[in-house]
């Protein structure tokens, strides 16, 4: 399948700019005036007072100032607010806290909680910085063509249907003709964001552009350092709570504590509570062998969690719910895709089976390894994302 990427925001046109703080959003906001476009700046606002009950807002925010989440948030809005007034661009706050809470938070708590690892970038993306910021904008009368963001992706569309993308006989149906906005990968490999955005609904992305996806990183400090940018001194954005904090967001619920054993059901020593664990993990066990020991699979009913060694770790295969596709067309098919099963890890070649009742087999070419449940395998097919689900379950 050939695509064709769709064209930035043209001048004259009304363009919101999500703005962090950081480099990446700052020069995108800076590229589409001189562009000539109309761009207002808008920030959300996530942060509140409390989320973290009894922590040291003062060393948190010394410790993860630059983090996606935390009591920085004011400092990252304040330099938002000065660039935009430097450059003459309207600048707004949505407040979307409530939200946040609910679909990042309260998700969060409640997949480790069920043994399962959660990935909040995702689910950020698609609730909240595609979903609840563009609500809030519209609330407050923000009238815009198109709405840009700073990640490292592209956004294109396939010059015939997407049913033909699948490269095997799949299912006639009148989504099949569509050709819908799809993802792509940047043209920098090594901070490529396409795997976060994955599950943003096609028509949301009719209006979406990422002016920095054919750029690379190194290109983009040279630019802002070019324009004097103060956004490019700054560090890197941390994701999320860093784990230091873990006890402080689930302490509205008291930790059940459990057995850890191995495969074969002996007891080996008690863990602390099942959502201060992910499978692969190997520090923190507390747990003396003559090999290494990691979490194998974490099990929610019987409240244990079991370690094994390295070589337990290699799935050849999993299962995925939650399935979403191109303008929302399930091929109900088997392709041939790259897979990822999480951010870090290279693709890996793979048959894919799609089936009617929206579920998913990922049939790997090479073992994988701490394939975990909850996080999410996304498909590439040409460098363009054909589809990606929520990890049910691994197959060892």
């Amino acid at each position: 399948m050939e695509y064709e990427e769709l064209d930035l925001p043209a001048p004259g046109s009304r363009v919101a700019v999500g703005m962090s703080g950081g480099v990446d959003s700052t020069l995108t906001a800076l590229l589409l005036k001189e562009r000539g476009c109309q761009v207002t700046g808008v920030t959300m606002s996530m942060w509140a007072d409390g989320d973290l009950p009894g922590v040291d807002e003062a060393a948190m925010l010394a410790h993860m100032h630059d983090s996606c989440y935390g009591p920085g948030e004011k400092q990252d809005i304040d330099e938002c607010r000065d660039f935009c007034g430097e450059q003459d661009i309207p600048y707004h706050i949505i407040d979307v806290r409530e939200a946040y809470r609910r679909e990042v938070l309260q998700y969060f708590k409640d997949e480790y909680r069920a043994g399962r690892t959660p990935n909040p970038c995702i689910r950020c993306n698609n609730f909240i910085k595609f979903g609840a910021l563009l609500s809030g904008m519209s609330a407050v009368g923000i009238d815009y063509d198109y709405f840009c963001t700073g990640h490292y992706a592209r956004v294109v569309r396939g010059r015939e249907g997407i049913a033909s993308s699948y490269g095997c006989s799949p299912c006639h149906s009148e989504e099949g003709q569509d050709r819908p906005a799809q993802i792509a990968v940047s043209g920098d490999k090594g901070k490529d964001q396409a795997y976060f955005l994955y599950r943003i609904p096609s028509p949301v992305l009719e209006k979406v552009r990422f002016p920095l996806g054919t750029l690379t990183k190194k290109e983009v400090f040279a630019m802002a350092r070019e324009r004097g940018l103060k956004a490019a001194a700054r560090a890197e954005s941390q994701d999320f709570i860093p784990p230091e904090y873990f006890d402080a967001l689930f302490s509205d619920a008291p930790s059940r504590p459990g057995n850890f054993t191995d495969l074969d059901g002996k007891i080996l020593g008690q863990h602390r509570g099942i959502e201060h664990y992910t499978v692969g993990q190997r520090r923190g066990l507390g747990i003396s062998a003559k090999e290494p020991l990691y979490v194998a699979a974490i099990n929610k009913e019987s409240n244990t969690i079991v370690l094994g060694k390295d070589g337990d770790l290699f799935s050849s295969a999993l299962e995925a719910t939650d399935m979403v596709w191109p303008g929302s067309y399930n091929p109900r098919c088997s392709f041939d895709a790259d897979v990822k099963i999480r951010l870090a890890s290279p693709p890996v070649k793979a048959r894919v089976t799609a089936r009617e009742d929206g579920s998913c087999t990922v049939i790997f070419s090479v073992r994988q390894r701490a394939v975990a449940p909850g996080q999410s395998v996304v498909f590439y097919r040409d460098g363009v994302i054909a589809g990606g689900g929520i990890i049910d379950k691994a197959i060892p």
